[in-house]
């Protein structure tokens, strides 16, 4: 390969990782019992999110999470999303009975939850009991 071929491949390398790791975080990664299990034991702050597409108060939810999950405060927060109607099997295993059901761990254990609220203030305090 010449150097003009490797100067160029090494500016695409640079500018591909540059943007990778400036890209934001996505909000949530998917649920799974395993990945809550590892957050769990390295003491990470967890917040699990059982969500459904169509309801209209976990659309409000999301967006007051994504407003509060990024201020430094709750930028510890991990954020994982159970999917209500697909993960039937997991939503029995937590007793959740709705979906918009919000539950936060601590050093691997609830600490708190709600279900279908909607108020930035109550949502913020329950995220505060996992830090």
């Amino acid at each position: 390969m010449s150097k003009k071929a490797l100067s160029i491949s090494a500016i695409v390398l640079v500018l591909f990782a540059a943007i990778f790791f400036l890209l934001p975080k996505p909000l949530a990664e998917p649920y799974t019992q395993t990945r809550l299990d590892a957050l769990n034991r390295s003491g990470q702050p967890v917040l699990v999110a059982i969500h459904a597409d169509w309801c209209s108060t976990c659309k409000t939810q999301e967006k007051i999470l994504q407003e509060l999950l990024p201020q430094a405060e709750f930028k510890r927060i991990t954020m994982l999303r159970m999917d209500f109607d697909q993960q039937k099997e997991a939503v029995r295993a937590f007793g959740v009975q709705y979906q918009s059901t919000l539950i936060v761990f601590e050093d691997g254990r609830e600490v708190g939850r709600s279900t279908a609220d909607q108020s930035p203030v109550r949502i913020a305090q329950l995220l505060r009991l996992s830090l």
